[in-house]
């Protein structure tokens, strides 16, 4: 096949890199050395710290063993994934701290004790060959789905190994496929023999972002660096990548390609007579799968074409064939179109159907669709109403499916179907919590421009409105990504049985009513994603659900830029603020571990006017002395390549220079989302808990002395 060069422009004109803080102005700036002695040494410090302060609290041990206890119970539920060869989880405990891949039948499944055959002991690798491995999932070739590759990670980074591995046998396959240098990316099996790879290959084949955009089609028993590459997208592209296009058979259909010119547009492209052609799609759409002989779309946007407006979020049809002949000339038919206050979330295909899991004002459900004499139709799965629903799994060869069903006082229940009849409850979590003199609410606030923002609020029955209730509140609002009601567990163990409520704001930014909620707070209007949060906040107290000193928020990643722009912006509103594995210094995030990828979401800081809108709200800028800000919970992963350390690190040692008070602790095991066994995991638990339960129970006095 001729390489052919992807083209297409991103926008990289108007350049300034003089407003991008240096170490003239960035005094911290040694901080963003991930594991630089210096960099560490300070970050021991703090650990030492912060331990000493809460590791006192009598408080402390109880809390990490009740969180302990759930995180290592043996009857919470194993999530399953179907494969030809029976059904395949990965288990974390205390006899299996890194975790075991495991597999058992449907029958055994189906009983309260299914017998489990190893596959892969992640803590017997990790001993023998002294590595911190992270399991980080399998690809595999289909049909039969025996023939992997296991992605591993060191201490729980993003960046990942390859090797061959055996399903049937158990065993890395000797003299196979082997990629022991870790990077980014990942492959696709074409066949048994052939690999397309994604990867780091050495300088000109990353992105700004560190992210691959080439791609190499590697043949077993050659060297890697001699596989021919196959496609190459452009250095300021978030990622690029080829990939195959197969249906629910593993039959393979196209050889596509992508190039993420931003973190919310894409092009996309087909291989045809051997050069590579361009969709003629949205770049905010994107193929979504085939069914029943047609290949399905979705489009985040409007889509003008054929004479025909295809509304944001809708799924559109194209027959197979007819695509495979013209790519861009088959005729497009509706599948599905969102209603007022919809949008699809997560989708399956099996054996026979599709199904989507969607949200009807972030009430859950599940729609099966199917080709039907010429026409789509579709019709609800019967599941329990008033729930968040999603798709837990489902089998390629059948209509063998399983959803999640949850809220966030009733535990999480497993259902199965598989085609015959309406589903079935198959496994239920236990309860964690007590739940007595419980209830839900979901209550609306006005925004800054008049938007209502949703919010749902866990609390006592019947609790005083007097503004003394102690309140964690928590939000994302943003990536398009919705937080949605779910069953409590640890927060309703250590926070809620000690006579704490809970809050989730479904703001602007997020994905709770679809793409325009998301689209409408990003970029220059990324200030309306902390207004609906601060306005959330504001109509807590203004009913007397909480007070200021009692009101606490929590976020992580760009939730923890979200909590960093609340209390800069409102710092009188808040009495404690948890910002976990944060983004913070926003003029030089572009800079700082994945940061150039999400340009799309808030603007590029070396652009003048795009810069002028981020200098609005950095949270790290806009500390600023005579202020008094709630003392503020910070911390962060060493191995995180993705938000990186960095952002919560310089955040603490601006508020120990202002003398303000602060806790940081940074887990120098775990990746992007925190500790990398239960231990761990339990242990931020219970230090963020005693945090609050200090902050917002405890009254003023018990706070940190600066760092």
């Amino acid at each position: 096949m001729t390489l052919t060069t992807a083209t297409g422009a991103n926008a990289d004109d108007h350049i300034d890199q003089s407003g991008i803080p240096g170490p003239e102005q960035d005094p911290y700036i040694w901080l963003e050395e991930a594991r630089s002695d210096e960099a560490l040494e300070w970050v021991r410090n703090e650990n030492a710290l912060t331990l000493a302060h809460m590791e006192a609290d009598p408080r402390f041990e109880t809390l990490k063993n009740e969180a302990l206890e759930i995180l290592d119970s043996e009857d919470r539920i194993p999530y399953v994934s179907f494969r030809p060869d029976g059904l395949y989880n990965f288990w974390q405990d205390k006899d299996n701290p890194k975790g075991l891949l495991r597999r058992t039948t449907l029958e055994s499944y189906q009983t309260d004790d299914p017998e489990w055959e190893a596959v892969l002991d992640i803590d017997a690798l990790a001993a023998a060959e002294g590595k911190e491995w992270v399991y980080k999932g399998s690809t595999c070739l289909p049909p039969a789905l025996t023939k992997c590759m296991i992605a591993l990670s060191d201490g729980g980074e993003d960046a990942t190994i390859l090797r061959e591995f055996d399903m049937s046998t158990g065993q890395f396959v000797e003299g196979g496929f082997v990629l022991e240098e870790k990077s980014q990316g990942g492959i696709q099996w074409v066949d048994d023999d052939t690999l397309l790879v994604g990867r780091d290959f050495g300088e000109g084949t990353l992105t700004e972002s560190e992210y691959p955009f080439t791609t190499r089609e590697w043949k077993r028993g050659t060297d890697i660096a001699d596989a021919p590459e196959i496609f190459r997208g452009k250095p300021n592209d978030v990622w690029s990548g080829a990939s195959l296009l197969r249906d629910n058979t593993g039959t393979v259909h196209a050889r596509t390609a992508f190039r993420a010119v931003s973190f919310h547009e894409t092009e996309y492209f087909v291989e045809k007579d051997g050069e590579w052609v361009q969709l003629d799609i949205p770049k905010k759409a994107n193929p979504y799968g085939i069914v029943d002989g047609h290949l399905l779309y979705s489009t985040d946007v409007d889509w003008e074409t054929d004479g025909q407006t295809f509304p944001a979020d809708s799924l559109i049809a194209v027959d197979l064939e007819e695509w495979k002949a013209d790519p861009n000339g088959a005729a497009k038919s509706l599948v599905w179109s969102p209603g007022e206050r919809q949008t699809k979330q997560g989708g399956a295909i099996t054996g026979n159907a599709l199904f989507v899991a969607m949200l009807d004002n972030v009430v859950g459900k599940v729609m099966q669709f199917n080709y039907v004499d010429g026409a789509w139709v579709s019709e609800p799965v019967d599941l329990p109403e008033n729930a968040t629903v999603d798709i837990a799994a489902s089998s390629d060869e059948t209509d063998q499916i399983m959803f999640t069903v949850t809220d966030f006082l009733n535990p999480t229940t497993l259902h199965y179907a598989d085609g015959s009849a309406a589903p079935k409850v198959l496994k239920t979590s236990p309860s964690r919590f007590d739940k007595t003199g419980m209830e839900v609410e979901q209550l609306m606030a006005t925004s800054k421009d008049g938007t209502q923002i949703p919010y749902f609020i866990v609390k006592p029955k019947g609790m005083q409105m007097d503004g003394s209730t102690p309140v964690l509140m928590g939000g994302y609002g943003g990536f398009q990504v919705p937080r949605l009601p779910g069953y409590l567990g640890i927060t309703g163990k250590l926070w809620m049985e000690r006579g704490g409520a809970y809050v989730i704001a479904n703001i602007r930014g997020g994905g709770e009513f679809g793409p325009l909620w998301h689209q409408t707070a990003i970029r220059e209007n990324k200030q309306r994603t902390w207004d609906d949060f601060i306005a959330v906040g504001e109509d807590l107290v203004a009913r007397g659900l909480t007070s200021p000193e009692h009101l606490g928020i929590q976020g992580g990643s760009q939730g923890g830029l979200l909590v960093g722009t609340a209390i800069t912006q409102r710092p009188d509103l808040w009495g404690a603020a948890i910002i976990q594995i944060p983004l913070f210094d926003m003029l030089r995030f572009h800079l700082i571990g994945r940061g150039a990828s999400w340009t799309g979401e808030y603007g590029d800081p070396r652009i003048p006017e795009q810069r002028a809108w981020i200098e609005g709200y950095s949270p790290y800028q806009k500390l600023v002395e005579g202020v008094d800000y709630p003392t503020p919970f910070l911390w962060a992963s060493t191995a995180d390549d993705r938000t990186h350390p960095a952002h919560a690190r310089k955040g603490a040692a601006r508020l120990k220079e202002l003398g303000q008070p602060y806790f940081y602790f940074e887990d120098m095991t775990g990746g992007h989302s925190g500790g990398v066994d239960n231990e761990q995991r339990a242990k931020l638990q219970a230090l963020q808990y005693v945090y609050l339960m200090q902050q917002l129970m405890d009254g003023p006095g018990d706070s940190a002395d600066g760092g």
